[in-house]
């Protein structure tokens, strides 16, 4: 097989996982702009009926959107900001610090991480009980503030960075916050940002432990609130799809807008000499 055939089936099956990718953000996106969308049978006549800005405003003006996204917001970059600042130090005094118990603490992160976030769920809710903190945004964000997988994914980058800029900072009179903030943390900027994203992500997205932390509109994030607003709207499509395309919204702003960082923070470890 020629180079020029293998380049046009390679080409060929990136176009099809493309189109595979793409088709439900695009079918979600044609049928937020309909009314009734279930009753078409096919694309050509979903296509072919009127398109309307209705289901949105819908969303928009009813049942406390608004007040949720907000929510969604205000949790996902609190533990956005949590988990890069925590991790990073617990993570640095892993990665640098020679301490009693460190291979004790190292192998506890370990071990969080082969368990599944399911078993967390009763002893997770009880703390908080006991703490008075359901139906609170404290619940939302402080046992996420530091992670297991964000303290093991920058404990592993810390430890391929070379230790003498820090031994030449200490020996120009730096103080240990100086090293951390001043040295370290702008030669791990790349495993930050990708840490940022991935924390944003999950926690825009996550459902479980906010479905079961708040049993209130006040605090409820809004993928909760997308559950119960199909129940209240008896799966009308078009609603629930003009939520769900306005939940989507956040983080396709953040790509288009920092595209060039979180590319360059992905391919930062393939790159490196």
């Amino acid at each position: 097989m020629s180079h020029r055939t293998l380049r046009i089936l390679g080409l060929a099956i990136l176009i099809v996982g493309a189109f595979v990718m793409i088709f439900p953000t695009v079918w979600m996106l044609m049928v937020s702009f309909h009314e009734y969308p279930e009753r078409f049978r096919t694309v050509t006549e979903l296509i072919k009926e009127p398109w309307t800005l209705r289901n949105y405003l819908d969303a928009l003006t009813t049942d406390n959107f608004g007040r949720f996204f907000a929510n969604s917001l205000l949790v996902a970059t609190a533990v956005t900001a949590g988990n890069v600042i925590g991790c990073f130090l617990v993570a640095y005094g892993l990665a640098r610090k020679q301490m009693r118990g460190r291979a004790v603490l190292w192998g506890s992160v370990i071990g969080m991480l082969a368990l599944p976030p399911h078993v967390l769920m009763i002893p997770l809710y009880r703390m908080m009980s006991a703490l008075g903190w359901i139906n609170t945004y404290a619940a939302l964000i402080v046992p996420w503030c530091v992670t297991p997988f964000g303290i093991f994914f920058l404990h592993q980058y810390l430890q391929s960075l070379p230790s003498s800029l820090e031994d030449a900072a200490r020996l120009d009179g730096a103080s240990e916050g100086a090293v951390m903030f001043r040295v370290v943390a702008p030669l791990a900027r790349p495993a930050l940002v990708v840490l940022a994203i991935y924390t944003f992500l999950a926690n825009w997205n996550s459902f479980l432990f906010p479905f079961l932390l708040t049993n209130d509109e006040a605090h409820r994030t809004l993928p909760v609130a997308l559950a119960f607003y199909m129940g209240k709207q008896s799966i009308d499509w078009g609603h629930i799809m003009a939520g769900a395309s306005l939940a989507a919204l956040p983080v396709v702003i953040i790509f288009l807008l920092f595209q060039r960082t979180i590319i360059s923070a992905l391919t930062a470890g393939a790159l490196k000499g």
